[in-house]
């Protein structure tokens, strides 16, 4: 009992590696700490330990999801929690199943353990978590390294590298414990190959300048989401976000959050054009968060609408948020959401494979909501796209660590693509954000802003883009073959 307390507080540590606390090398203590119980653990015991940490570090890391579904989803306060209980537990799984697995093997000598087989079978299962069952890729241990030196390996092989030398140093760090001075010599070679590796690409440009810069403006109306699609206030909503767009009007591309106009397409024509004329008349291009009914098939979509003088475009999110935009449930669990008056209708996801949008002379890959935290679908478009754009409806989790979790992930798909990154949200953290995943420039939370920044297209592809996390998941692969294999090599030795 006392080591599945411990790796709960492991687990619940951990969530404070990530924004907006920042201290990131709880990514390395937290997994350490289980690492150390696991050297030694029976499966079961450490199944029992790796459920602790899991279910700790996402009931600690993302209880923001009780005020998404409760205060502002209107469910009641119990179908919240069960809906947080599940995903904790589900998460919680994940870690379960890897200690269960990265225990069973004997005779391992404590190198190949801690810097080969566990490391490697951390960073597949962030990976089996960010898309089985629509995947839910938050809180990964790389994510929590934007800040950190390792953050410059995110051009090279994505967040799956960051995992993986993480949790790489983690084992290290339990190894370094070791009273063989060639095992310490070991961790620290190996730790060093990861670290010393981010140092040597530090200054290195992927990619390189394809125009000169110009102006962008990012809107943020900051209507609070239970007023947003209240009748009622439809008509102060329209005024404010035509008088900041007026304030922007002369950058270049002008982007609205996501769903900023509380009405479908086709009711809001006379509006749209309206915007368009006025931004036509100073140059501007303008991106609009907008849903849209489709009448041949009576399907809502979530997109993001382009009204560019090279013509009009539009993208449609693909990945959509279960329980909020979709709801994986049975017909009759349906049924009796219907009749409690409880949201229940699904919206209809985008095509994979849709190009890039048209704006401000430039050729942009966007993405909707928290679809930026999956690194590896937007690289794609990266072949055509010179920028990057998201819109997003932050509003649902009021003043909590979720809008500066997806901050931090949105700086990392920055990147990792080598390409600025224009981060427009409806009530904070609206961002703009250099290719080296620093931010150029943001705006305060929960007020109405104008974000106005300059950005520069790029074009060429990352080691990253060109190959996705292949690459990491053959060589963690490899590095659990080779853990297994030497403990099957050791038992046979005479």
């Amino acid at each position: 009992m006392r080591r599945v307390l411990l790796a709960a507080v492991a687990g619940a540590a951990t969530s404070f590696a990530f924004a907006p606390y920042g201290l990131w090398p709880l990514a390395i203590l937290g997994p350490a700490v289980l690492f150390h119980h696991w050297r030694d653990a029976p499966p079961r015991a450490a199944a029992r330990s790796g459920f602790a940490y899991g279910a700790a570090l996402f009931a600690a890391g993302t209880w923001w999801i009780y005020t998404a579904v409760h205060d502002f989803g209107q469910a009641p306060a119990w179908l919240a929690v069960l809906l947080l209980a599940a995903l904790v537990a589900i998460k919680g799984s994940y870690y379960a199943l890897l200690g269960w697995l990265v225990t069973r093997p004997a005779g391992l000598v404590p190198a190949a353990r801690l810097l080969l087989l566990l490391p490697s079978g951390w960073t597949l299962m962030e990976w089996l978590r960010g898309w089985l069952f629509t995947g839910f890729p938050w809180l990964q241990l790389g994510s929590a390294h934007s800040d950190s030196a390792l953050a410059a390996l995110a051009p090279a092989g994505g967040v799956h590298l960051l995992t993986l030398a993480s949790a790489v140093t983690a084992g290290a760090l339990v190894l370094a414990l070791e009273p063989c001075w060639r095992q310490r010599a070991t961790a620290a070679a190996t730790a060093l190959l990861f670290w010393g590796g981010a140092f040597a690409v530090a200054d290195r440009e992927w990619t390189v300048p394809a125009a000169e810069p110009f102006p962008v403006a990012l809107l943020q109306g900051a209507i609070p989401q239970d007023e947003k699609w209240l009748a009622e206030n439809r008509a102060e909503t329209l005024a404010r976000y035509r008088a900041l767009n007026r304030e922007a009007l002369g950058a270049r591309i002008i982007v609205w959050p996501e769903s900023a106009v509380p009405m479908l397409a086709h009711d809001a024509e006379v509006y749209l054009e309206s915007i368009r004329r006025e931004a036509r008349e100073h140059g501007s291009d303008v991106m609009i968060g907008l849903l849209r009914f489709d009448f041949a098939t009576g399907e809502i979509s979530n997109g993001l609408f382009s009204m560019s003088a090279a013509g009009d475009g539009w993208y449609f999110k693909r990945r959509l948020v279960p329980f909020g935009e979709f709801f994986p449930v049975p017909d009759a669990v349906r049924r009796w959401m219907r009749l409690m008056s409880l949201p229940y209708y699904d919206m209809t996801p985008g095509a994979d494979d849709q190009p890039a949008l048209a704006a401000g002379g430039e050729r942009l890959g966007a993405t909707i909501c928290y679809e930026d935290a999956y690194g590896s679908e937007q690289l794609a478009v990266l072949a055509e796209a010179t920028l990057l754009v998201n819109v997003t409806n932050n509003a649902w989790f009021g003043d909590s660590s979720a809008p500066h979790q997806q901050l931090q992930m949105s700086r990392l798909r920055a990147r990792e693509a080598g390409r600025w990154l224009m981060r427009a949200t409806s009530n904070g953290v609206t961002a703009v954000i250099a290719p080296d995943g620093s931010v150029a420039a943001r705006a305060p939370q929960f007020e109405p802003a104008v974000l106005q920044a300059t950005v520069q297209p790029r074009t060429g592809l990352t080691p990253y883009a060109r190959t996705g996390n292949w690459p990491v998941l053959v060589l963690c692969l490899l590095m659990a073959a080779v853990g297994v294999l030497s403990g099957l090599q050791r038992r046979r030795s005479p």
